[in-house]
C-alpha cells in the first residue's frame, strides 16, 4: 500500500512550509508529497524548493482547487490518495488513525475525520467541528466503521473535510474526480459518488486543523447556493437509484436546492432569478411553498417590501 499526499497551491508562500511539515511529521510517514501550484504570483515555488523530502512540484496555470486536486490524482503513483490545503495542517497520527481503521474494516474506500479550526495566529477557534454540527456521538459510537445510508447523510450534510480524507485512487478516478465547473460543493459531490458505490467512514478523532483567514472565509452567497444547485442537480442524475433505496427522493432533493436559490434570490430582491429559481424547482417536483413563492415573485417590489414590513410587526 502506497500513499500520496496532494496539495494545491494557490499564492500559498505564508502556510505551505507549515502545511508540508505536518505532512512530513506522520507518526506513519506517506510516501510522496505532491503540490500542484495553481498559478501562484508569489513565491510559493521558491519556498517548496527549500523544502526537504520526497516532494513531487508541478507548477500550472490557474485553473482553481479542483483541477489542482485533479492534477495530483493524475500524478500520483499511490494507491491511496490524502488531500491537504496549503494553509492547513494534519494533526501527527493522522495517516496512522486511518491505516488502524482501514486494518479493521478492510471493505473501505475512503476514510474522513473530525477537524479543528485555527485562526492565523494557530489559535483554536472550534475544537471539533464534528460536535459544533452534533455529529460527534454518532461517528463515536460508530468507531471507524462503515456509515449506514452514507449517501443519503452526505446529501443532508457534509460531514468530510477534503483536508481529512484518504481515498481509494482508483474510486476517485472512477467517481470522476472533481468536477472543475463547480466552486463550492464539488467535494461534496465527488463524496457522495464514492458513498452511491463503496462503504465509507468518518473517525470521531481530529485529524487536521483548518485554518480560517481573509483568504479562505466562505459565507452563504447566491454563488454557493448556484452551485449547489448543479450539485444536487448531478446526483439527481447519476445516482437515483441509491438515493431513493437510502429513502432520498432525488427530484424533491433537487428542487429542495432551487427554493433555497430561488428565496435568496427574493430576499435580495432579485425577482427575476428567483422566479427562474422557483420554476425549476416546481418543474422537479411541486410544492405549495414554491408555488406561493414563485406568484409573489410576480408582486411589485414595493408591494413585497409593505408584505415583508406588515408581517415584521405582526
Amino acid at each position: 500500500m502506497k500513499i500520496s499526499a496532494v496539495i494545491p497551491a494557490y499564492n500559498s508562500a505564508k502556510f505551505i512550509e507549515a502545511a508540508v511539515r505536518s505532512v512530513q511529521a506522520q507518526t506513519v510517514p506517506v510516501d510522496e508529497i505532491i503540490i500542484i501550484d495553481d498559478g501562484s504570483t508569489d513565491n510559493t515555488a521558491e519556498i517548496v524548493a527549500g523544502l526537504p523530502g520526497n516532494i513531487i512540484f508541478h507548477k500550472q496555470t490557474n485553473q482553481g482547487p479542483s483541477a489542482a486536486r485533479n492534477k495530483g490524482i493524475e500524478l500520483a503513483s499511490g494507491d491511496w490518495i490524502a488531500f491537504l490545503d496549503a494553509d492547513d495542517q494534519w494533526m501527527p497520527e493522522k495517516t496512522s488513525q486511518q491505516l488502524e481503521t482501514l486494518a479493521a474494516h478492510p471493505l473501505l474506500h475512503l476514510i474522513a475525520g473530525d477537524m479543528a479550526e485555527i485562526d492565523a495566529q494557530n489559535h483554536v477557534i472550534v475544537p471539533s467541528v464534528l460536535d459544533k454540527h452534533s455529529l460527534l456521538t454518532e461517528f463515536e459510537q460508530l468507531d471507524g466503521q462503515p456509515i449506514p445510508n452514507a449517501l443519503s447523510r452526505l446529501v443532508k450534510k457534509n460531514f468530510i473535510p477534503t483536508g481529512t480524507v484518504l481515498a481509494k485512487r482508483q474510486s476517485l478516478i472512477e467517481a470522476g474526480s472533481f468536477n472543475s465547473e463547480i466552486r463550492f460543493g464539488e467535494d461534496l459531490e465527488l463524496w457522495a459518488r464514492i458513498a452511491a458505490h463503496h462503504p465509507i467512514s468518518c473517525l470521531s478523532v481530529v485529524l487536521m486543523l483548518r485554518r480560517q483567514h481573509g483568504n479562505n472565509a466562505t459565507q452563504a452567497s447566491g454563488a454557493m447556493l448556484i452551485d449547489l444547485t448543479k450539485v444536487m442537480e448531478s446526483l439527481r442524475r447519476q445516482t437515483p437509484v441509491q438515493l431513493l433505496q437510502q429513502g432520498i427522493n432525488p427530484d424533491i432533493m433537487a428542487a429542495d436546492s432551487y427554493w433555497t436559490l430561488g428565496y435568496w434570490y427574493f430576499a435580495s430582491g432579485d425577482l427575476k432569478n428567483a422566479q427562474n429559481s422557483f420554476h425549476e424547482s416546481l418543474r422537479l417536483h411541486w410544492s405549495l411553498r414554491s408555488a406561493l413563492y414563485f406568484a409573489a415573485s410576480f408582486l411589485p417590489h414595493p408591494l413585497i417590501e409593505t408584505i415583508r414590513t406588515v408581517k415584521q410587526k405582526c
